[in-house]
């Protein structure tokens, strides 16, 4: 398996942009891909949206977008791993990227949100330093809000 990253500045091109999307949808499967293309589509509209991918062969098995969400501070939005290439590291060297590029452009935070449901995320967001800074009701369930200062 020889996996391969790669930035786009804003979302990829097909047929990278179906397989995210394939990839979404397996991943978060409480939502359908409609709602994912809209979520995706909205979004595009708004902001620029940074994409962090790892890619096997042809195929996205990794995923890392955000947006900003207000000066100094990104979003960190969507990410996922294919559950077939879970364990190899691929999340946590998507969030080293993600991460690395927000401090090149002078992010002074980053912020996530997560459902209990994804403990992996939720633990890999503990061991890069976020810090729980609160929860709010979501469409899901209980979100804990997660927030990393990025200049520490």
């Amino acid at each position: 398996m020889n996996i391969r990253y790669e930035f786009h500045n804003g979302l990829p091109s097909e047929p990278l942009i179906t397989s995210m999307v394939d990839l979404l949808q397996t991943v978060f499967n409480n939502r359908g891909r409609e709602e994912t293309v809209a979520e995706l589509s909205y979004q595009l509209a708004r902001t620029a949206i940074p994409t962090f991918l790892a890619i096997d062969d042809q195929t996205v098995v990794g995923c890392k977008l955000g947006y900003e969400r207000q000066p100094g501070q990104f979003y960190s939005w969507l990410g996922c791993v294919s559950p077939s290439h879970r364990g190899q590291g691929i999340a946590a060297e998507l969030m080293r990227q993600q991460h690395d590029w927000c401090r090149q452009q002078g992010y002074m935070t980053i912020r996530t949100q997560t459902y209990n449901q994804w403990r992996n995320m939720l633990i890999l967001n503990l061991r890069f330093g976020f810090n729980i800074v609160g929860a709010l009701q979501g469409k899901h369930g209980l979100m804990i809000v997660l927030e990393k200062d990025l200049q520490a």
